[in-house]
């Protein structure tokens, strides 16, 4: 799944351990309202500085929850993406897949003011989880899906296990359920997650070999609607045009909504990824039932519920950055 934000226009790319899978995976330790009493006004705070953004600038549901996508596929939700690089490593946050990431100052806002009101207390892994739903939440002004808490931070961030881990935007149905399957996650969360495509913008550079150059005979990708190509490639000129963009979905882009599985259904996904979506019999009928009512909207809520509990630290592992960008 390749949620695309506006940072750098690169080709976006843990595969945890067996025993960990069957372990804390999908965030058996956490709980819902984990700071009730150590920081009562947590989620609050979260909340309050997250929709202030978002009512400034109406793409950063879009970015946080791709940064919340990308930080849950390396290592596990635990903050990792967050680090910044040193002079002796490069962090998650400049490997390829990450250059475009976006909305890290709002995270960094949210930390500041929960470090005056409850020091080393809030994870920066759990201000990330509740940054994500809140910012999507702010047109439904209610609380899109529960989050669990108690999320600690890791003191690790490599740029090559991003490059691993985090899906392509050219990957194939194959490559994409060994992906998800590795975090333990299915076909329907597979996806559900995807639909998060249906906020956010793509740079040309990353679906323009679908237009111009498909099999390297200069040809266009047959599974693309014909008149949707013809439409982006007075939008996307050349092979290499990486400063345009063009929205996911070209229905509602800025509405958290089933119109991804719309305008999917109708061969006008934008990415690879999104089209290999439609060339497994199962991925497809679940493609189909999206379109049905509100459920996409019922079915993202479990499917995020288990991304945020992929590997997640709990307990004495860890720590509880004081500085989001650093370690302690």
């Amino acid at each position: 799944m390749a949620m695309i934000s506006d940072r750098h226009p690169l080709i976006l790319g843990c595969v945890l351990g067996f025993l960990v899978l069957l372990g804390g995976c999908h965030g058996g330790s956490l709980r819902k309202n984990f700071y009730r009493k150590s920081c009562p006004l947590a989620e609050e705070i979260v909340r309050n500085v997250t929709q202030r953004h978002v009512a400034r600038n109406a793409s950063l549901p879009a970015k946080l929850l791709r940064m919340h996508f990308h930080d849950c596929f390396v290592r596990g939700c635990e903050g990792s993406v967050l680090l910044n690089s040193t002079k002796n490593n490069t962090a998650e946050k400049d490997a390829i897949p990450n250059l475009s990431l976006a909305g890290f100052n709002v995270i960094d806002d949210i930390k500041a003011e929960l470090e005056k009101k409850c020091p080393s207390v809030v994870s920066c892994a759990d201000i990330l989880a509740l940054a994500a739903r809140d910012s999507v939440s702010f047109q439904f002004e209610k609380p899109m899906w529960n989050v669990l808490t108690g999320r600690r931070d890791g003191t690790v961030s490599l740029a090559s296990e991003a490059l691993t881990n985090i899906p392509s935007p050219h990957f194939n149905f194959t490559t994409l359920q060994r992906s998800f399957a590795s975090k333990g996650l299915s076909v329907r969360d597979l996806v559900l997650l995807s639909g998060a495509h249906t906020i956010g913008i793509g740079h040309c550079n990353l679906f323009s070999n679908r237009l111009y150059n498909f099999t390297g005979k200069g040809d266009q990708d047959p599974s693309l609607n014909s008149t949707y190509a013809a439409l982006l490639k007075t939008q996307c000129k050349t092979l290499t045009d990486n400063t345009t963009v063009v929205p996911m979905d070209p229905i509602t882009p800025l509405r958290f909504d089933k119109n991804y599985f719309v305008v999917l259904n109708q061969h006008r996904g934008l990415f690879e990824s999104d089209a290999a979506l439609l060339t497994n019999p199962t991925s497809a009928g679940i493609v189909r039932e999206m379109l049905i009512g509100d459920k996409f909207l019922r079915g993202f809520r479990a499917s995020i519920k288990r991304m945020g509990g992929i590997g997640v630290l709990t307990g004495n592992s860890g720590e509880i950055r004081k500085v989001c960008g650093k370690i302690n």
